[in-house]
Parts: C-alpha cells; structure tokens; sequence
C-alpha cells in the first residue's frame, strides 16, 4: 500500500500562545527527527515559555530555553508540507490562512496543561501527560510518514 501524501520536509506545529503545546512538540520532533525534516511553531498570540513546560522537557533530556516563540504570522507556514494544530482556535485560524494553499492541516486534540490546577507535582503531572501524548503522535504520525519515504 503506497502513501499518496506528498514527502514530508517541513512540520509547523500551531496552538494559542506558542507557550506550551506547539513549542513542547516542537522539540520533542525536533529531538527525534531533526536531522530529517524541519521543525518549527508558532502561536496565535506570543507569550513566553512555560516554566513547566521547559522542566518537563529537561526530565527527557531536552534544553529548550534558547528557542524563542513565535506567531503564526512570522513563520512561513506556506513553506511547511503539514501543519499541525493543537487548540481547536489555532486549527480554525489555520484553516482560514491555508485555505488557498497546499499545505495539509491536521488537528491533534491535546488538552491544555496550564488548566491543571493542585500542587506542583500535580501540575507537572498533567504536563508530563502532555508531553507523552504529544511524543506518541509524533512518532505515529511523523516517525510513520518518515519511515514511509525511507522505504519507498
């Protein structure tokens, strides 16, 4: 069974503020497939890291501090082959800037950490659960399309 989608170059990772989901799946992409394809995100609003975010991130060995964030407006989503939207806002404003474009959207529903409330393991908690739901994703959906193309 041949895959029909177009090789995957370049992934944009899209959410709210480009604080915790995007820049979280950015790296852990990046982490896995960085030498493959590129990677990058961007927010519909910038805001700064999550502290959280980049704690849970160095548990699995990832330094992402250097990176900075993004809007959606500053990148070159025309330019990536997939992008992917991880609030239901940023999927509805994706679809309306790529409306005339090529570019494959998808949706991944991935719940907002910064909701969690409790004490701070409970709070890491929900982010790490982020985190391994994002870097399942990845593999499925990028490792599987990279590994795709390596075979064909």
């Amino acid at each position: 069974m041949s895959d029909k989608r177009p090789a995957l170059q370049a992934v944009l990772f899209v959410c709210s503020l480009n604080a915790v989901r995007s820049p979280m799946a950015e790296a852990l992409c990046r982490s896995r497939y960085g030498r493959q394809i590129y990677v990058d995100s961007a927010g519909l609003q910038k805001s700064d890291r999550d502290p959280f975010m980049l704690s849970v991130l160095r548990e699995v060995g990832i330094e992402f501090e250097s990176d900075q964030p993004h809007v959606l407006e500053e990148v070159d989503y025309e330019g990536v082959d997939l992008v992917i939207a991880l609030s239901p806002e940023a999927y509805a404003r994706a679809q309306t800037m790529l409306r005339a474009t090529a570019v494959e959207l998808i949706h991944w529903s991935i719940p907002d950490a910064t909701q969690s409330g409790g004490t701070r393991e409970q709070r890491l908690f929900a982010y790490r659960e982020v985190r391994e739901q994002l870097d399942k994703l990845i593999r499925e959906e990028i490792g599987g399309r990279l590994k795709g193309r390596a075979a064909s």
